[in-house]
């Protein structure tokens, strides 16, 4: 599945989830932890089960509530006849934890997981094991407020916004756990609605760093996404060019294109271009 732009809405507010539907992400978020309070936890996951049950045109993932909290095997009691196409796991801690959810839904029985993998100081030394149960991921994200809170730290950013380094940290370990189990690479949130240069800028980076996808907290920052992380036409005809060239050469390792010596390491990132239209 194509997953550019995933887009949180709170579980309890069954009237927006067709707004949410309809905003062009390529998968929305139906959330059941954070945004929803505790008192309010049933409503959710009827009113999430009940739309799932209904004719849809989107990607819809759930995120369930952490494994230690008790409450997974409630959530997913009603959640899972409904047929999601995945599954959200907070606070994960590595493939131990994708074998609990597991074990708590029934063998056969989960859709896809997209565990949030750096929310706690144990999940950090884990990342390795998400190797192991990569036919069950749909991708590795990580979180930017859990890890922070968990250790004392008083904030993730520094004063310009930059995530300073103990969170930046978390960040490039998601990033190469994901590309070592071969799962897509979800960036973090972008916490402001209202600086979409800023967004802009933000989702540039993660493409470049080597993200696939961002999750978003917003509609409006949809679009921003998609286009970020959607290659452009002058990179499409390039890699088209790259890859053309390999094939017209195939024995070569080294090649000449438009005055530029491009190797395999140049026909891998072509390859990851087209692959991402």
């Amino acid at each position: 599945m194509k997953l550019r732009s995933l887009l949180f809405v709170p579980g309890d507010r069954p009237e927006r989830f067709d707004n949410a539907a309809a905003s062009g992400a390529d998968a929305i978020i139906l959330d059941l932890e954070d945004s929803v309070a505790p008192e309010r936890k049933g409503y959710a996951r009827d009113a999430i089960a009940a739309w799932l049950g209904e004719a849809r045109n989107c990607t819809a993932f759930v995120r369930v509530n952490p494994l230690e909290g008790g409450q997974t095997a409630d959530d997913l009691a009603i959640i899972l006849p409904a047929v999601p196409d995945g599954i959200m796991l907070p606070k994960a801690e590595g493939a131990a934890s994708i074998l609990a959810l597991e074990e708590l839904a029934g063998a056969g029985r989960l859709p896809p997981i997209l565990p949030i993998a750096t929310e706690t100081p144990a999940a950090l030394f884990e990342l390795g094991s998400y190797r192991s149960v990569r036919d069950r991921l749909a991708g590795l994200t990580w979180g930017a407020e859990d890890l922070p809170a968990s250790i004392g730290a008083t904030s993730a950013r520094e004063a310009d916004g930059r995530y300073t380094a103990p969170i930046e940290m978390a960040r490039s370990l998601t990033l190469f756990a994901a590309h070592a189990a071969g799962v897509a690479a979800i960036d973090t949130v972008f916490p402001r609605i209202d600086a979409m240069d800023d967004l802009a800028a933000y989702v540039g980076r993660a493409r470049r760093d080597g993200f696939t996808g961002m999750m978003a907290i917003h509609p409006v920052q949809v679009a921003a996404i998609n286009a970020g992380f959607t290659p452009t036409p002058a990179e499409v005809d390039h890699a088209r060019a790259v890859v053309d060239a390999f094939a017209t050469n195939p024995g070569a390792g080294v090649l000449k294109l438009d005055g530029k010596m491009i190797d395999r390491p140049h026909l891998v990132q072509a390859q990851r271009v087209l692959a991402a239209l």
